[in-house]
């Protein structure tokens, strides 16, 4: 779970008779340079997706709370691990800036990430060190904290850019169907990463804590490789923005026009004009938007970095157990995204999150009813695993195709990283006051989670208010549903000749 930079000035120079001829040339043309760039381009992104995914779900998963819980910590240390990467966001503004300013987004991500995956060797250097008694528990927890510290504001510092150079490469009218598959095939390497590494950490013959290290150095790998596939794919010059006529004289090798070219006239088709007067203070339906954001954000974390503390620290589940559960749910997300890309290219963005947040509500009520019996670890933890799965496929996909839908096209930047900020506040105070709610005898985590469902309902009412163009009425949806995309055969051709 980035935006578009493209030639504002095009809206002056090309007519919309101009944009629709473009678009027709471009949809019989299947063997121009452009296209084949952005073919390679998207293969290229899903594989980066694919290794990125490993890295992610090792150093950021249920694997380093189990980690670091195997040190000593407790419900606040836990907090932390969810936290801090949301505080981190309220630097993606300052991101955004520093990416305007480069030439390249390929060498601006490749310094930022790189870094960022390298930094994990730290801790592993560290486990080693605590291993044969250099260090202590609680210095080895403090050194794993700062490295997720440091890591994700570098993280934040490069997403704004990844954003955009991702939008320019990824013609609008797939976008659904694209980031669906990427993050599916995203999915499947985390449904398939999680249990090796639980099993990798649970068997490693130098205990638990010394099974980390190795994980850690294998994702550091992964997280490496995932950076080898962004040199396949076409770079972007954030400048070249500023130059349009010369950009569309000019072949800069490391910048594609003809690419930049198509995206553009896609996205300019959707919208056909952008707003007069860009300021995000005066875009009233993106206030909205971002009210829903905080609210949501605030929901969601209020309770999600305590699943897995539950079960791990209440119920006392082996952690194999625990990263069993957790592919359930890697493995629903899987199975449905495709299914929820189709059909938010079909019915809108807005719809589809209505109907998935309150399942995500409801979800959360149902954990305050799980216990350690025969019916919750065979039944019901199995469900409401496959049931998260199938709902956050939707909301990780939903939440970031509707910003790029009601951003304006020529600050898509500044609107992502200003959504970013926002999401990242509500986040750390959700995270905080879960933590503290947690520690509370009188609270607990139970009650926590049905506090959460209440919260969740809360959050959906800003999103009602918020107009999405192409977003059918809940109420037309269920008088039509047999229509719906969705129930026909899914064809995996994201990004194949014909769609481009």
């Amino acid at each position: 779970m980035k935006a578009l930079q493209c030639s504002p000035p095009l809206l002056n120079e090309v007519s919309v008779d101009e944009i629709n001829e473009l678009n027709e040339v471009n949809a019989a043309s299947t063997k121009g340079e452009g296209k084949l760039a952005i073919r390679q381009s998207l293969r290229a992104s899903t594989l980066d997706g694919m290794f990125s995914s490993a890295f992610e779900n090792i150093v950021r998963g249920v694997l380093i709370s189990h980690f670091l819980l195997g040190l000593g910590a407790g419900a606040f240390e836990i907090g932390l691990l969810s936290s801090i990467p949301m505080m981190a966001h309220l630097l993606q503004p300052l991101g955004a800036y520093f990416s305007e300013k480069s030439t390249s987004r390929h060498l601006y991500c490749l310094l930022i990430y790189g870094t960022s995956r390298l930094l994990w060797l730290l801790p592993a250097a560290g486990i080693f060190l605590f291993t044969h008694g250099a260090i202590d528990a609680h210095a080895l927890s403090l050194l794993t904290l700062a490295v997720l510290t440091v890591s994700n504001i570098l993280d934040a510092v490069g997403c704004a850019s990844w954003m955009s150079w991702m939008a320019a490469l990824v013609p609008a009218r797939i976008r659904g169907r694209y980031f669906s598959l990427r993050r599916s095939l995203a999915s499947l390497t985390a449904l398939l990463t999680i249990p090796v590494g639980g099993w990798l950490v649970s068997s490693w013959l130098g205990g638990e804590v010394e099974g980390y290290a190795i994980a850690l150095i294998v994702a550091v790998i992964m997280g490496l490789t995932s950076l080898v596939f962004q040199f396949w794919m076409s770079d972007i010059n954030p400048q070249a923005a500023s130059q349009p006529k010369a950009k569309a004289k000019t072949k800069n090798s490391n910048s594609i026009a003809s690419v930049d070219l198509v995206a553009s006239v896609d996205s300019l088709t959707a919208s056909q004009a952008a707003p007069a007067d860009l300021s995000l203070l005066k875009n009233t339906n993106f206030l909205i938007l971002l009210l829903f954001f905080g609210v949501w954000t605030f929901s969601v974390n209020l309770s999600a970095p305590f699943f897995n503390l539950y079960l791990l620290d209440t119920l006392h589940l082996n952690i194999q157990w625990v990263t069993l559960y957790n592919s359930f749910m890697y493995g629903a997300f899987f199975l449905t995204i495709m299914l929820w890309g189709r059909l938010a290219d079909a019915i809108g963005n807005r719809p589809v999150l209505i109907v998935n947040c309150l399942l995500v509500a409801s979800i959360a009520l149902m954990w305050s009813y799980v216990g350690g019996s025969a019916v919750s670890l065979w039944l019901l933890l199995p469900l409401l695993h496959l049931l998260q799965g199938t709902a956050f496929a939707a909301l990780d996909l939903c939440l970031a195709n509707i910003q790029l839908e009601l951003a304006p096209l020529t600050q898509q930047s500044t609107y992502f990283a200003v959504a970013a900020a926002v999401m990242g506040v509500t986040g750390a105070l959700g995270t905080t006051a879960g933590s503290y709610l947690a520690e509370l005898s009188t609270v607990g985590l139970p009650a926590l989670f049905a506090i959460t469902a209440v919260v969740r309902l809360v959050s959906i009412v800003p999103l009602a208010f918020v107009k999405e163009d192409r977003a059918h009425s809940i109420r037309h949806l269920l008088s039509q549903w047999r229509l719906l995309p969705v129930w026909q055969p899914v064809k995996i051709k994201a990004y194949n000749d014909t769609t481009l």
